[in-house]
């Protein structure tokens, strides 16, 4: 017995609500959270843990393998307000994540359990 889930989710759906025309992504972000909650008490005899981790601005590739289609049917404008990064000044980096992940599944977090962990330099505080 034992174990370690970790669930990733965004800040979207959890802390920053103002993506106009991003209902649904925000809907499947926020159920991860109350997924997540659920599970770790479901799992939780059998010393499972479940986090969930909500990543908010990632330097990653994301842009260059996403493709916009039918966006001239869209009547109402998507904007995706840049805010600022109080922490750094900057976006986290994947590496950064990954070692959240990292301390998430080790030993040292093994009381930690049905629990989000924003990593976002404290930029979803800002807008929302």
């Amino acid at each position: 017995q034992g174990g370690v889930v970790v669930i990733t989710s965004s800040v979207n759906g959890t802390r920053i609500f103002s993506n106009t025309g991003a209902t649904a992504y925000s809907c499947s972000k926020a159920a991860q959270v109350a997924f997540t909650k659920m599970v770790a008490l479901e799992l939780a005899p059998h010393k499972v843990r479940v986090n969930v981790i909500c990543p908010g601005a990632i330097e990653t590739e994301i842009s260059e393998n996403t493709e916009q289609r039918n966006t001239d049917r869209v009547k109402i404008p998507v904007e995706f307000p840049k805010g600022a990064h109080p922490l750094r000044g900057e976006p986290g980096t994947a590496e950064q994540v990954a070692r959240l992940v990292l301390f998430l599944a080790s030993d040292a977090a093994d009381h930690i359990t049905g629990t989000e962990m924003w990593i976002d330099g404290a930029e979803s505080l800002l807008r929302g």
